[in-house]
């Protein structure tokens, strides 16, 4: 107790100690958040998964089994075997890497796009802001899952040509947010005497504007990574995701839609990993923003 009552005095002593202090106080609150922690345990699982699952899986996920074919849940196939054998956990916990690339390469596009644009034009305006935001409003006024599906298909089938037309598709809404983020902080005192002490533009852009945009573009990451692995797993439900014989789940969910009503498992289990994930990552984002936003401090 000692050491927490230390690390949480004010003023800090040091940059190293305000740094703990902070990141304990976010350990806290999402100790204190029941459901954050269950959004973050998921989560965590979820990442495990991916990692471990050359260890987890109990078959091939790729080797098929026309004489096992559609069998239920048992010991020998824990969730069950698809329409053509294939033992469906193997192909779970593999497809968990194909979500897993999707949500990271999506959110390593889209997240540093947004905020470029974002601070770029709130802070310079002018007519720099008026063609950025256009640009913006334009990506904005088709619906996301629409759009993905016309890049997607323009490209071609594939995971590839799938993450391109989420991420061509997503940035927008992070580009207001920092934007807005922008506007508020770039007339403040301190950005104003970074100013007089002769920082160049693009040093105040990236040392002091961007770093104070960035919790909340994280938080909307953390709060779309749901809505990724959704438009990923539509884009492969209608083949324009990852192609066969790859584990993808949409494309699990797709293969199971005529066995509904004898074999439900074959669709239901990756619709439920599916539906399970995207629930993590909004009880994570939730209390993720209630640890980065100065406003419900």
């Amino acid at each position: 107790m000692g050491v927490i009552r230390r690390l949480l005095v004010e003023p800090p002593a040091s940059r190293r100690q305000a740094a703990a202090g902070e990141a304990l106080r976010a350990a806290l609150v999402i100790l204190g958040n029941p459901l954050a922690l269950a959004g973050l345990a998921v989560v965590v699982l979820f990442l495990a998964m991916a990692a471990a699952a050359p260890v987890l899986a109990t078959h091939d996920p790729l080797a098929q089994d026309l004489a096992g074919r559609l069998a239920p849940p048992s010991p020998a196939h824990w969730l069950g075997t698809d329409s053509l054998g294939r033992d469906i956990w193997s192909r779970l916990v593999y497809g968990s890497r194909i979500s897993l690339w999707t949500v990271v390469l999506v959110a390593a596009i889209v997240g540093p796009l947004g905020l470029v644009v974002g601070v770029a034009a709130g802070y310079l305006g002018g007519l720099l802001d008026a063609v950025l935001m256009r640009i913006t409003d334009v990506f904005m006024a088709f619906p996301r899952l629409l759009l993905a599906l016309a890049v997607a298909a323009a490209l071609g089938p594939g995971l590839d040509n799938a993450i391109l037309g989420i991420a061509a598709t997503s940035w927008p809404p992070y580009a207001r947010l920092a934007r807005a983020e922008t506007l508020v902080v770039r007339d403040a005192d301190y950005i104003a005497a970074v100013r007089l002490k002769g920082a160049s533009t693009a040093r105040i852009l990236a040392r002091h504007v961007a770093p104070l945009c960035a919790s909340s573009v994280v938080v909307r990451l953390t709060l779309d990574m749901a809505g990724t692995i959704l438009i990923a797993a539509s884009l492969g439900f209608l083949g324009l995701g990852a192609q066969p014989p790859a584990p993808e789940w949409g494309a699990m969910v797709a293969s199971g839609r005529q066995f509904l009503v004898d074999q439900w498992w074959v669709s239901a289990v990756p619709g439920a990993a599916i539906f399970v994930v995207s629930l993590g990552f909004n009880l994570l984002g939730d209390g993720l923003r209630d640890v980065l936003d100065p406003r419900l401090r």
